[in-house]
């Protein structure tokens, strides 16, 4: 049979692209032209941008394949030996957390920790670290008031690729999992957990112990690094308004300097601790700090707050090697891939990752936010969120659902921000472990009436800007009104800035003229300030 016959289909009829009749229009049958199955899967109506043409796609895919698997360094344990690492460090969260599953209780707080505590023959001021490794690592979900078992809990013993993946959640959390201590400078705490990644970096590329004074030497340069970016950033902002920094603040440089002189070394024990905590490092004795008989005894160094400090070397552990070398990896894939975006702006980041399909955006995510600490890569991405381009907002927080966990305060705080605050409150129930298939049709329980309509309209102003008329078409269909007028009526209400741009691309796109001329309505109205 011919090729042509045999995948054509004669006409038939079928619905037009009139609404669905619960917005308030009926179906209308058409002919149509004959049908040639496709053996590509369809667009995703809902994809705010469509995806590339077919062969450059394949030609990235296949790049991407075709790149082989760097080698591990040598004397690195193999993935087995490095999961079973893995599970040791985090038993005690585990055996929590199927506790918590059995029992359907929060054993963080209150008397369901001294329970805990109990039944495991576990310390309770244990039961709470464990328990916030286990939400950390993703071992536990909250849905509300109970915690139910996350995949990586039900696939832990037979899943490798789920522990390490879950331990290395553990690991970017670090500062979560072990907090600072107290009281301590807030802003000299971010700045040393942005300046740890290169401290663990060294320690890889060394492959040996390091002491304490050369990684307090090398906290104190990348701290003073920091700084000076940040302030090289501000003059500019500055100067544009006339104001002298130098004179507006003479004795900065001073506090900086005592700030690092006294508080850098009892911060950088901190994060020793912290990542020792995780499994990542392991703090040893320097032979030469034993000090020879006969030698005068000096007093043992102290951190800001009086306790003494473990001036010892640290060496990572595999797990911890394996962990920098992940992220190194990371790196020097994304400065070869197609897309590389690792040195450019969040936004233009985002930009370049539109067009990606999920999995390649991913992974474009994660090297650009390896490449920086956490805390610069959420900044930068939610300043992007807050442009004017509702496409960069939406994978800005796609982008921050990567970094995971460590970006719960930020995205917390953001959530009081009116136009990010949908964005928002669905990527922290996301977190929280609510199934993202459970948030469709306008996230009730999440978002109020109003968030969900502010929502829609966001969405179909990235339709507008960078999709196709066809998408803006069936955006309509998922609009949590009943009817077309009532969405009109709440869309005019909830005051998007983009509402009169939105209403009339969907006016221009739309097939049926009564719809169109009722949708132009409302965008007159709105433009004017009508009712």
């Amino acid at each position: 049979m011919p090729v042509a016959a045999r995948n054509s289909t004669p006409p038939r009829e079928v619905d037009s692209l009139i609404p669905h009749p619960r917005l308030g229009f009926a179906p209308q049958t058409v002919k149509t032209a004959p049908v040639t199955p496709s053996r590509t899967p369809r667009d995703n109506p809902l994809r705010l941008v469509p995806t590339r043409p077919i062969a450059a796609a394949r030609r990235t895919v296949t790049a991407r394949r075709a790149r082989p698997s760097p080698p591990p360094p040598e004397g690195l344990p193999p993935r087995e030996q490095l999961a079973r690492q893995a599970r040791a460090a985090l038993a005690d969260a585990v055996v929590l957390a199927r506790w918590a599953e059995r029992h359907e209780a929060l054993p963080g707080s209150g008397p369901e920790r001294e329970r805990a505590a109990a039944a495991l023959r576990m310390p309770a001021e244990q039961v709470r670290t464990h328990w916030d490794r286990a939400r950390l690592a993703g071992l536990i979900e909250l849905h509300g008031g109970t915690a139910r078992p996350g995949w990586r809990l039900r696939a832990w013993e037979r899943d490798d690729s789920a522990v390490l993946r879950g331990w290395m959640a553990l690991f970017d959390a670090w500062s979560l999992a072990y907090p600072a201590p107290t009281p301590a400078d807030p802003a000299l705490v971010a700045e040393v957990v942005e300046a740890a990644p290169q401290l663990l970096s060294v320690m890889h590329l060394t492959a040996g112990p390091v002491t304490f004074p050369a990684l307090h030497d090398l906290l104190a340069q990348r701290v003073a690094e920091l700084r000076a970016e940040r302030d090289s950033a501000d003059e500019v902002p500055a100067a544009e308004g006339g104001t002298d920094t130098a004179a507006a603040s003479p004795s900065r440089p001073e506090q900086s300097e005592q700030a690092e002189q006294v508080l850098l070394p009892g911060l950088l024990d901190w994060a020793l601790d912290g990542f020792a905590a995780v499994g990542a490092l392991t703090r040893c004795t320097d032979e030469g700090s034993l000090r020879p008989a006969g030698a005068v005894a000096e007093a043992a160094p102290t951190a800001a707050d009086g306790t003494a400090l473990r001036e010892g070397s640290a060496v990572l552990t595999p797990l911890g090697n394996w962990a920098v070398w992940t992220k190194l990896e990371q790196i020097c894939v994304a400065a070869q891939s197609p897309a590389g975006n690792i040195e450019q702006s969040a936004q233009d980041m985002l930009r370049g990752c539109a067009r990606l399909t999920p999995g390649p955006a991913r992974d474009e995510y994660r090297a650009w936010i390896a490449a920086r600490s956490n805390g610069t890569a959420i900044t930068e991405l939610l300043a992007a969120a807050r442009g004017e381009d509702a496409l960069i907002r939406g994978l800005a927080f796609e982008a921050l659902r990567v970094v995971g966990a460590p970006a719960e305060p930020a995205v917390r705080e953001a959530a009081e921000e009116p136009h990010l605050r949908p964005y928002a409150l669905l990527w922290l129930a996301e977190l929280d472990g609510v199934d993202p298939e459970d948030l469709a049709g306008g996230a009730p329980g999440v978002l109020s009436r109003q968030e969900a309509t502010w929502l829609w309209v966001d969405t179909a102003a990235a339709v507008t800007d960078h999709g196709e008329q066809r998408l803006l078409v069936d955006h309509l269909e998922t609009a949590v009104q009943g009817t077309v007028p009532k969405l009109l009526e709440e869309v005019r209400a909830v005051g998007h800035p983009r509402t009169v741009q939105v209403l009339v691309a969907l006016a221009a796109a739309h097939p049926d003229p009564a719809l169109a001329k009722a949708v132009r309505r409302a965008a007159f109205q709105v433009h004017t300030g009508g009712v």
